[in-house]
């Protein structure tokens, strides 16, 4: 495929008004930063507030030229560990790190600290309020939340399994089979879905680890994961055999938690029962 100049055009610029913003930004950041907060001593007094530039430079382990560029909106190659190392130093907050890292177009290496502890404390009771079957899922799928709803769709399932992974459900489980109407068709998507979620942490251990598990236990994943399709994962009609209830259809709704981009709530909406006649 080729880029038209128009098209590349508007790419660069694109890039240069990032690069621009997240220079205004580490600048106004840097001015909020005084010397006693950076644990440095106040010294003379100072004609501008915050920081030096040539200090910020000195904390984060760079040169002050580099540092200046950065401010200066110029076109730089930094690494994910700098990057960190300057939102350190700037002391910014959980949101401001989030912002720099996406004007950066670069990955946060502290994602693969945070979220790892389980359900961020209340989620799980909001999950138990949600009157219509409904699960959290983290980077790789693992089931992190569900309710007696969504247990009571899956047969039992996610109770039964220890450590609960959609995507091992759905190619390892053979109830999904049997419990999903159009199994093939949502196998195939899903293999798509989840490689642009992961896509940013493939080289994570988990992932490596439950890629490797499937690719070796699941011909059908081995085979749709080789394809490289990317898709995004949306919502929209969602069909079930139950083996008591018959045949049940819902509208699959994903929300990103705003705290937690990392994890995923899904509920899947009653879109009426469809029982099967009697034999």
């Amino acid at each position: 495929m080729t880029t038209s100049p128009q098209s590349g055009a508007a790419g660069h610029e694109g890039s240069r008004v990032r690069r621009q913003a997240l220079g205004e930004f580490v600048r106004s950041a840097r001015s909020r930063i005084t010397p006693q907060m950076a644990g440095l001593p106040e010294g003379m007094r100072r004609r501008t507030p915050g920081l030096r530039r040539e200090e910020v430079a000195q904390l984060c382990g760079i040169s002050v030229t580099w540092y200046t560029w950065i401010e200066q909106g110029r076109e730089v190659s930094v690494s994910p560990s700098v990057w960190s190392r300057i939102a350190g130093v700037l002391q910014l907050a959980r949101a401001e790190r989030a912002y720099l890292f996406d004007l950066a177009d670069c990955a946060d290496p502290q994602h693969a600290r945070d979220d790892g502890g389980g359900v961020p404390g209340p989620l799980q009771e909001c999950v138990n309020a949600i009157n219509a079957p409904a699960y959290v899922l983290d980077r790789a799928w693992n089931v992190l939340a569900y309710n007696e709803p969504l247990r009571d769709l899956f047969d039992d399932w996610p109770r039964r399994d220890a450590e609960p992974n959609l995507l091992r459900y759905i190619f390892l489980d053979p109830a999904a089979r049997e419990l999903v109407v159009d199994w093939d068709q949502r196998a195939r998507r899903v293999v798509a879905e989840f490689r642009a979620d992961a896509g940013a942490h493939l080289d994570e251990p988990a992932v490596l680890a439950l890629l490797d598990s499937l690719g070796r236990q699941s011909a059908v994943f081995a085979h749709w994961w080789t394809r490289h399709a990317v898709v995004e994962r949306e919502g929209g009609l969602r069909e079930f055999q139950h083996p008591l209830r018959g045949k049940l259809a819902y509208q699959q709704i994903t929300f990103r938690l705003a705290t937690h981009p990392d994890l995923k709530l899904v509920m899947l909406l009653g879109a009426g029962a469809q029982p099967e006649a009697p034999a």
